[in-house]
């Protein structure tokens, strides 16, 4: 009986699994199973030992047999190739600790989960992946490397992060702006609780750089629609200020802000040619992974 891989595109399912490795490779693999189906017919990747058939691209490298299945020119692809520097940039600040039920992932498993797959699925097609963690400063940076054992100790790394500190995007945002030189693809993980003129500010410096963006805004399904019943106390997880308030007062007023933010952040990076998408806990890995690939695919 074949395993319904799709299944592990549920964030509550894997959160089930153990250990980092495991769950982004299912998540991957669950991506894969599933990228004929609809809504993605006809969209095809290829992992590690090929890719697409480029102008100046040996006719010797071309592989017949892939042809004679897929009718598209691939190469073999030797391994001192690196098609694309990526670098994840992972908050970890402590508002990312945030699960409104026990029952759900926080948006900092999430996130992990989330990293750990698309640093899988780069290093399986050869691409080199860094690794950025930060909150209000950097916290640690590992280069991007398309070798294969870097993965392992990529997978480690997210098993032993954690979230810790106030949030301050802006300034380390502007510092690997600054910081990482040679162009290439900059993936920013992040719920972005910040002043968001600021955001933007840090977000179009690695544009004017000449790199390009992809922004994953993930949220907890209440932070987007408020949906709180009852009298509440919130919790500033950061600064631990509390509050007490009836959620039906003021969610109309706060699904305002809220949306005047998500419109603003949206419509700026639509103006920087910035791709930016919002997911929340509940959404499956396989929008996100998408993303990526279809983002990819213009690169090339």
């Amino acid at each position: 009986m074949r395993t319904d891989y799709r299944k592990y595109l549920s964030p509550d399912t894997v959160s089930k699994l153990k250990g980092m490795e495991l769950k982004a490779r299912m998540v991957v693999e669950g991506f894969i199973a599933g990228l004929h189906k609809s809504p993605y017919h006809g969209f095809s990747v290829e992992f590690a030992e090929h890719r697409q058939y480029m102008p100046g691209d040996s006719i010797r490298d071309i592989d017949w047999k892939v042809y004679a299945k897929s009718d598209r020119y691939y190469i073999k692809q030797y391994e001192e190739e690196t098609n694309l520097k990526g670098y994840i940039l992972l908050d970890c600040s402590a508002s990312m600790g945030y699960s409104s039920d026990e029952k759900r992932v926080s948006k900092f498993d999430y996130a992990l989960t989330l990293a750990a797959s698309l640093s899988y699925m780069m290093l399986k097609q050869r691409d080199a992946v860094g690794l950025v963690t930060f909150a209000d400063k950097i916290n640690q940076y590992i280069p991007p490397r398309s070798a294969t054992g870097h993965l392992h100790a990529l997978l480690k790394q997210f098993g032993d992060l954690d979230t810790a500190s106030t949030t301050d995007l802006a300034l380390p945002l502007h510092e690997m702006a600054e910081r990482i030189r040679r162009r290439g693809l900059i993936i920013i993980i992040s719920d972005l609780f910040d002043d968001p003129e600021k955001i933007i500010s840090g977000i179009k410096h690695f544009r004017h750089r000449n790199h390009e963006v992809i922004v994953f805004q993930v949220l907890d399904p209440r932070e987007r629609d408020f949906a709180f019943a009852g009298e509440a106390i919130f919790e500033d997880m950061e600064t631990g200020e509390r509050i007490t308030t009836l959620p039906w007062q003021i969610k109309g007023e706060y699904r305002k802000q809220f949306d005047s933010m998500a419109d603003l952040i949206m419509a700026e990076c639509r103006q920087a040619r910035v791709d930016y998408h919002l997911l929340d806990t509940s959404t499956p890995f396989d929008k996100a992974l998408y993303a990526f690939l279809s983002k990819r695919e213009r690169l090339f």
